[in-house]
């Protein structure tokens, strides 16, 4: 190891390479405020100068953004993408998914005709054309994505398998790339439980999902969680019989119970078979068999799509033998700054976690592609405190901050608000009042520590208390705010108006009471 005098001496000469003084004064400052981050990194030569400023391993959402931002300072940038541009997102996750809802959700629309006075009610689903509207819907999205598009920002895109020679040296196709910082944004994958024959029976997942050619007409999802909801459900509206194992004691389990529950009941009514509390346990011969306890049941399928998780990436390209930590997870162990145990190498997005959405690998990607770009002049922590994320099943659930499982177990005290749907006069119109809008705050207090939306269009509606989150402002604000009537925002006034009046200054209104009687 060297000492604290051999590492700065290291640093100045570094800098003396490079022949500047503020560079000689940076490094040596870098050196002395990150003297922890340097053990890892000392056995690799340092070079005078780079080819780069940045290298973007993959172009998902987290790598794309990664690279724009990169672009946009006028930084020199390669992108390397070992498959598709877009990433997951893109090709196999959120576009083609909601495409997929969107059509299950007409179906459904016309089923239920009848009850807004439209006597049409008979659906014929055309499997073919909907993997069209799916493929066309990715292909209009594409250009954003494209190599074009970002060449033409100036940004370097590369196709191929990139591998890591050391913190500042980037393989692939035979050519070696340096940089001074390189951003990993390499995504995850679909995981498959280790169960007997589960592999053998040719499963989907949310990536192979969209190369089928047929609808199912028996279908079992593995999994319960966020995905696995979204499309159990998408699946049995277009007439596949669906049935969902989740090995946990209801759906959606990071949600609270009210919001499991609901979700439940709806599936009940669409004709969905919910298994939870059961274990996939055997697979052969397109039969599942599941255990509840002492109990074996077997479910018989023509596919069963598998959405139990996703696993980092990351294998075969040196990232241990360069340094780089992961956790037990697999992902990449990053600091605040989403730097990782190496200083020049950050990570950002599904391969990082814990909260994989797009939004999510997006919003890290401004942290680390700035914080790789800026060091050591300049650094941004990452504040993980405001999460906010949707599943997109109908009724929509949207979160973002802590919910009222999460603030019991840390022994937060807190308040509940709650406005159902059933008394917004939009939803009412609608025909749509399921659900309900949550405020969590803290006690005596308009301050979210969190909320929950459950209904049409959650996803967008939760745009309010997501705001206050970030902006620090109590929902007193968003009361005063002007929301345009019928829509259904109001559901967020009116539950911020409901928490107000539990809190109603009862001494000053008594004194109201009395002035206005001296005024009559």
């Amino acid at each position: 190891m060297f000492s604290l005098a051999e590492k700065i001496f290291r640093a100045e000469n570094v800098a003396t390479c490079a022949k500047t003084p503020l560079s000689c004064r940076a490094q040596t400052y870098f050196a002395i405020g990150n003297i922890g981050r340097l053990d890892l990194e000392e056995e690799w030569e340092y070079m005078a100068r780079y080819e780069n400023n940045l290298v973007v391993v993959g172009a998902g959402s987290a790598g794309l953004i990664a690279s724009l931002i990169g672009a946009t300072v006028r930084a020199k940038v390669v992108l390397i993408e070992e498959d598709r541009m877009g990433g997951d997102c893109l090709n196999t996750g959120c576009v083609p998914s909601k495409t997929l809802i969107s059509s299950a959700r007409v179906a459904h629309a016309v089923r239920h005709s009848d009850e807004f006075g439209i006597n049409s009610s008979e659906v014929n689903i055309d499997f073919d054309r909907i993997m069209l509207r799916i493929r066309s819907a990715i292909k209009e999205i594409e250009p954003n994505d494209s190599i074009e598009r970002y060449t033409e920002l100036g940004v370097e895109c590369i196709k191929g398998h990139a591998q890591l020679v050391d913190p500042h040296r980037v393989q692939v196709n035979g050519r070696e790339i340096s940089s001074r910082s390189i951003v990993l944004a390499i995504g995850a994958e679909p995981q498959i439980p280790p169960v007997p024959g589960l592999r053998e029976s040719n499963p989907l997942t949310s990536e192979n999902l969209w190369e089928i050619q047929e609808l199912p007409k028996r279908l079992v999802v593995i999994g319960g969680g966020p995905i696995g909801c979204e499309l159990a459900q998408a699946f049995a509206r277009l007439g596949s019989e669906v049935s969902v194992v989740e090995q946990m004691d209801r759906l959606l389990p990071i949600e609270d119970d009210d919001v499991s529950n609901l979700i439940a009941n709806k599936f009940k009514t669409e004709g969905i078979r919910v298994l939870t509390g059961h274990r996939a346990a055997r697979c052969s011969d397109n039969q599942l068999t599941v255990v509840n306890g002492s109990v074996h049941e077997q479910l018989d399928f023509d596919r069963v799509l598998v959405a139990t998780g996703r696993s980092p990436r990351g294998e075969n390209m040196g990232l241990s033998e360069v340094g780089v930590v992961r956790n037990e997870d697999g992902s990449i162990d990053v600091n605040d700054y989403l730097q990782s145990r190496i200083r020049s190498i950050y990570a950002c997005g599904d391969v990082v976690g814990p909260y994989q959405f797009t939004h999510m690998a997006s919003h890290q990607a401004w942290y680390a592609a700035m914080n790789a770009l800026l060091r050591p002049f300049w650094r941004f922590s990452f504040d993980s405190n405001v999460i906010a994320w949707t599943t997109f099943t109908d009724p929509e659930v949207a979160r973002v901050g802590l919910n009222e499982t999460q603030l019991k177990e840390r022994s937060i005290p807190f308040e509940v608000t709650e406005h159902k749907f059933n008394e917004v006069d939009r939803a009412i119109t609608d025909g749509s009042t399921e659900g309900f809008v949550k405020l969590l705050t803290k006690p005596k207090s308009d301050r979210l520590l969190g909320a929950c939306i459950v209904g049409q269009s959650a996803g967008d509606l939760i745009s309010s208390c997501i705001n206050a989150m970030t902006h620090g402002y109590g929902m007193n604000k968003v009361l005063s705010t002007l929301h345009v009537y019928p829509t259904r925002t109001e559901a967020i006034r009116l539950a911020s108006g409901s928490r107000r009046r539990k809190h109603a200054p009862e001494g000053l209104l008594r004194i109201a009471a009395r002035l206005n009687g001296l005024l009559r």
